[in-house]
C-alpha cells in the first residue's frame, strides 16, 4: 500500500555524507490499539501520553556505500556494542520504507542507539526506537529537500515510524497523540499519528510511575497478540468499544474530568487483557502482584479521594497515572504499598513530555 504524498519528488540538493541525532520518548496508550491489518494499519484508533524520561537516543551516520552485495549496508550498535541480531528488524523496516526514502539503497548507514531505561522495564522500546530511527531519516531527507515544511516533516516521520512499529508513530510527537481515523478528530489518520489540540492543562504534566511487577520476558509477544485478534470471537465488539472510548476520552481530555478519565483508562487496560484471556490460544500476562497492586490503587483512591488510576500495556507492569499536584500524596503511597510488590523493588518515575 503506497501513500503517494510521502513518495518524494526529485531532490533539490546533493548530500555526500551526514550525521544526525534524535531522542524519541516512549508512550503509554490510554485507549489501546490491539489488532492490525496489512502493513501496520490499526483495527481501531488509539490515544497515548508521550513520556519524557523514558527515551531512545539514536545517532545515525551516512556515507557513500562501499558494499553492494546486500540490499542495504547497515552497521548497528546498541549501548556501544555491535548488535547483529537486531539488523534483520532494521532491514525489514528499510525494505518497507524504501519507496519513501529512496536514498537508503545508495548509502552506508551506521546506527548507534541507547535507551534511558533498562531493557527489562516493560517500557515500549520498539516505539521509541523506531520513532528515533524514523526522525533521523527525516533529518537526512531534509538535507536533500530543505524546502520541506515542519508539518510534513513530522507527518512523514510518524508515517515511517508506523511501518517499523505501530505504536512508534505516536512517539514522534510530544504530549497527547492519536493514531487511527476517527470522526471525533477530523485530521486523524490510519497512516500516522496526530497531536491532539485543545487539551486541558492538567494533562500537560501528568505523572506516570511505572511499577515493574515482572521484568521477565513475556510468554507471548505483542506481535503474536495482535495476530490473535484476526479470528477473535469478541474482536468486533472490542473495536467498537475502543472507537466509543475515543469519543468519550476526547471530551474528557478537553474538559479535564479526572473521574471519567480514570474510568475510561482503567476500562481500556482491562479490556486489552480480556482479549488475551479469551483468545485462542488464551494466555495471561498479568501476575498476582499486578492484581494486588490494582486492588491497592482502588482502595487508596476510594479512601483518600485522590484522582489516580492505572493502565497496563501488554505485560504485567503497571503505569500509575495521576496529576502532578498529587505527587505529595501519591509518592508515600507508592513507597509504602506499591514498591514492595515490584520485582527488586524497582519503580520508574516519569511524566508526560513535550
Amino acid at each position: 500500500m503506497l501513500v503517494d504524498k510521502f513518495i518524494p519528488k526529485p531532490y533539490t540538493q546533493k548530500v555526500e555524507a551526514a550525521k544526525v541525532q534524535h531522542r524519541a520518548p516512549s508512550n503509554i496508550a490510554l485507549v489501546k490499539y490491539w489488532g492490525k491489518k496489512g502493513e501496520q494499519i490499526p483495527m481501531n484508533p488509539s490515544i497515548s501520553f508521550t513520556l519524557s524520561d523514558s527515551y531512545t537516543e539514536t545517532i545515525m551516520e551516512m556515507a557513500p556505500r562501499t558494499d553492494f552485495t546486500t540490499s542495504f549496508q547497515i552497521d548497528f550498535y546498541f549501548d556501544k556494542e555491535p548488535k547483529e541480531n537486531f539488523l534483520p528488524k532494521i532491514e525489514t523496516f528499510f525494505t518497507r520504507i524504501r519507496n519513501y526514502i529512496p536514498f537508503l539503497r545508495d548509502y552506508y548507514f551506521i546506527v548507534r542507539t541507547r535507551n534511558s531505561f533498562p531493557h527489562s522495564s516493560g517500557i515500549a522500546s520498539s516505539a521509541s526506537g523506531m520513532a528515533a530511527l524514523a526522525v533521523c531519516l527525516m533529518k537526512i531527507e531534509k538535507l536533500f529537500a530543505p524546502e520541506m515544511s515542519e508539518q510534513f516533516f513530522y507527518e512523514k516521520a510518524s508515517f515511517l515510524a508506523r511501518l517499523g512499529s505501530g505504536s512508534a508513530c505516536r512517539s514522534t510527537y510530544g504530549g497527547i497523540v492519536m493514531w487511527g481515523a476517527h470522526p471525533a478528530v477530523p485530521d486523524s489518520s490510519n497512516f500516522y499519528g496526530v497531536p491532539l489540540k485543545d487539551t486541558h492543562e492538567i494533562f500537560d504534566t501528568y505523572q506516570d510511575t511505572i511499577l515493574l511487577i515482572d521484568k521477565g520476558q513475556k510468554p507471548v509477544s505483542s506481535s503474536k497478540g495482535h495476530k490473535l485478534m484476526i479470528d477473535h470471537p469478541y474482536a468486533e465488539a472490542r473495536f467498537a468499544q475502543a472507537r466509543q472510548n475515543i469519543t468519550l476520552l476526547r471530551d474528557v481530555l478537553s474538559q479535564g474530568d479526572l473521574n471519567e478519565f480514570n474510568k475510561i483508562v482503567e476500562s481500556e487496560a482491562l479490556a486489552l487483557h480480556a482479549m488475551m484471556l479469551t483468545s485462542n490460544p488464551y494466555y495471561i500476562l498479568m501476575r498476582p502482584n499486578t492484581l494486588s497492586a490494582i486492588e491497592r490503587i482502588w482502595y487508596f483512591r476510594a479512601s483518600t479521594n485522590t484522582p489516580i488510576c492505572f493502565t497496563l500495556d501488554a505485560g504485567a507492569n503497571i503505569h500509575l497515572l495521576y496529576p502532578e499536584a498529587e505527587k505529595s500524596k501519591v509518592h508515600p503511597f507508592i513507597e509504602e504499598k506499591l514498591r514492595p510488590l515490584c520485582q527488586d523493588g524497582d519503580v520508574l518515575f516519569d511524566h508526560v513530555g513535550k
